[in-house]
């Protein structure tokens, strides 16, 4: 261990792990369709048909959405933000007078009370026009102030805090400079104080946190006699004494984010203002983004639908060797991904969102795929983009429009999207997050088998009971409704797909159950494996999702007003389907034939420093200053840039 690592709390792994377990959601109380499909279980009845909205709910979001888009259409300067790289103050103020700011919050409490679905819709709008609009009112609705109130907070606090999210930005306050995906280092503390906490710490990449009037911040309360400690839940009002945002942080893309690094000195919080118990912060945060990650489908739906306005328009006019470059191969190759792609993301969207509002099924593996599966896709499909516009793909829309052209700004596109496989969770450890859930029916059954500190009497009733569940459990994974060609007739076209699924979950359950038995504990760090094996389950949902969508699309009985006519959806969902499937047969060969082994030794001998000697003959254009900032507690020595909105 470094000298660095022991300054900062170095916890080691065993410990970051405890942690993250307690944290998770243990029970499954709703039946869970993501579950069932890693258990080769087919539940195609969990989604169809596909769910739709009740009539008031679908007039109440129908009238917001029209009103949204006339104002977005009217009163937003897009190109106005991407150059000042900030959002005005009155694009902000007509969106809170508008409603946008209490989407989600119930109408007793200021709110509008739009459904998840609609609530999802809008993102799309407001997406459409500048993604850092959408990140502005996710970070405020989807895991800000509101969201956590709402699910945990007391009558009290309802009452007191909701009416004001109608009205004011709000943030959430996790990551520290030197702590991400591993809250068991969390630095930052709440020291009980008479009838209150004193909060004191550095929280890093506070979305909204420059212009926020609320903030939901987590800390750590020591243990002491009557209180029982832990990663806690704070509300904090940002206009309270020893709050400090010393930097508002630039990125590549989202150039009108208010995002910044937020210091607490001695900041009093009352005790009413805990949210929860004390010890339960990290799990109202887990279960906050269940539903919380949804806002990223969103905006990546958003991206997908205007790429493929862009493809279909730009290829028709430009002409080359006598033809519209649509025409060619090549190309018609892209622009077919870029719509067939775009169609699954919007699918998965409404269908997570609808699942979401009926409160039947858990969605916390839908909802983690699929923000997982349209961040990833998303980028692909802009990259197809700015491969298909050439040289003006890579030209900003200020310099295209200043010769003359049309200002599309696809390079931007990619740069915006580019944030969402980090945001909410990595791609990475969305893959190990999913994976966990994945497999908690065989650790649920046969966990103290692996546990290294499960007694020898604790292994053997274990191994009893895995012996039982798998001899119950395996026989099902040999043949099902996938080998019956009548299966899911009523998918007309779509059916073989549907047949595909089953089979492939099936395959995919059948591959988990023999790499659990080969690996056994040792799988949890076959990392490689669990990103393919959840890849293919990512798939295989977002075929489900647009299949059940085409379905209900072509007979009108969509989730909403749809332009799809006829066989138009069937015919994109069907595209869509082929190109998955050629993606899932590669993931799964790559289960097993990879370099993984040998990548990580190579990894190991570049990071020991053996080959020092490739980075030779460059030199390094990085501004001087250590790799992650000081973050101890105490008085700021910056000025303070955080503002308000009139």
């Amino acid at each position: 261990m470094s000298q660095t690592q022991r300054a900062r709390g170095h916890v080691d792994e065993r410990t970051a792990r405890k942690v993250a377990e307690e944290a998770r959601e243990a029970e499954w109380r709703l039946p869970s369709f993501g579950k069932q499909l890693f258990l080769g279980d087919f539940r195609l009845d969990l989604v169809h048909p596909h769910p739709r909205p009740a009539a008031e709910a679908r007039r109440k979001g129908e009238e917001f959405l029209a009103a949204l888009t006339e104002f977005c259409a009217t009163k937003i300067d897009p190109a106005a933000i991407e150059r000042d790289s900030r959002i005005p103050d009155d694009v902000i103020a007509g969106l809170r007078d508008l409603g946008a700011l209490g989407m989600k919050i119930p109408e007793k409490h200021g709110g509008l009370g739009l459904s998840q679905l609609y609530y999802g819709r809008a993102l799309v709008i407001v997406g459409s026009v500048n993604p850092a609009l959408a990140a502005l009112l996710s970070a405020h609705q989807s895991i800000g102030v509101p969201q956590p109130v709402k699910m945990f907070g007391t009558r009290e606090q309802k009452d007191e805090w909701l009416p004001r999210c109608a009205r004011q930005v709000s943030a959430f306050l996790l990551t520290e400079p030197d702590v991400g995906s591993d809250p068991a280092r969390l630095r930052a503390t709440a020291v009980p104080d008479g009838d209150g906490y004193v909060l004191d710490g550095v929280k890093l990449w506070t979305t909204n946190g420059v212009v926020a009037d609320l903030v939901v911040v987590m800390a750590r309360v020591p243990k002491s006699d009557g209180h029982r400690g832990g990663i806690s839940a704070f509300i904090v009002d940002m206009a309270t004494p020893g709050i400090t945002v010393e930097n508002r942080n630039a990125f590549m893309g989202l150039r009108g984010i208010e995002n910044g690094v937020t210091r607490f000195h001695n900041v009093r919080v009352p005790k009413a203002n805990l949210i929860g118990a004390e010890g339960a912060g990290l799990k109202i945060a887990l279960t906050t983004l269940n539903t919380g990650r949804l806002s990223l489908p969103a905006i990546c739906a958003a991206s997908g639908k205007w790429a493929t306005r862009i493809a279909r328009e730009w290829s028709r006019e430009r002409v080359q060797w006598g033809r519209p470059v649509g025409e060619h191969e090549a190309v018609s190759r892209k622009i077919a991904f870029i719509a067939a792609t775009a169609y699954a993301m919007e699918a998965m969207l409404d269908l997570s969102g609808q699942l979401a509002d009926d409160e039947r099924n858990d969605i916390r593996i839908e909802a983690a795929l699929a923000k997982l599966w349209t961040s990833e896709m998303a980028c692909r499909a802009a990259d197809e983009l700015i491969q298909l516009r050439g040289g003006r793909g890579y030209e900003t829309a200020e310099s295209l429009a200043a010769r003359g052209e049309r200002g599309v700004p696809a390079e931007q596109l990619y740069r915006d999207l580019r944030i969402n496989r980090i945001f909410e969770g990595s791609t990475e450890i969305m893959h190990l997050l999913i994976a966990r859930e994945a497999v908690d029916a065989h650790l649920s059954v046969a966990g103290d088998i692996i546990d290294p500190d499960a007694s020898t009497g604790e292994k053997a009733r274990a191994a009893a009971k895995a012996g039982g569940f798998y001899a119950r459990w395996l026989p099902t994974l040999v043949t099902g409704a996938g080998h019956r060609p009548s299966s899911y007739g009523e998918f007309g076209p779509l059916a073989r797909h549907l047949r595909y699924v089953e089979r492939a979950s099936r395959k995919l359950a059948r591959s988990i159950f023999y790499a659990a038995g080969r690996w056994q504990g040792g799988l949890e760090r076959r990392q490689g494996f669990l990103g393919r094996m959840v890849d293919i389950g990512a798939e295989l949902f977002a075929m489900s999702a647009v299949c059940v969508r085409a379905h209900a699309d072509a007979s009108g009985e969509g989730p909403l007003a749809s332009g799809a006519t006829g066989m138009s959806a069937v015919r994109l969902a069907d595209a869509f389907c082929r190109q998955s499937r050629v993606r899932v047969e590669e993931l799964f060969d790559g289960l097993w034939r990879n370099t993984d082994a040998l990548d990580v030794k190579l990894a190991h001998s570049v990071l020991a420093g053996d080959f020092t000697w490739l980075e030779e003959g460059v030199l390094d254009p990085s501004i001087p200053g250590p790799w992650i900032a000081p973050s101890d507690p105490g008085p700021t020595e910056k000025d303070n840039v955080h503002r308000t909105i009139p």
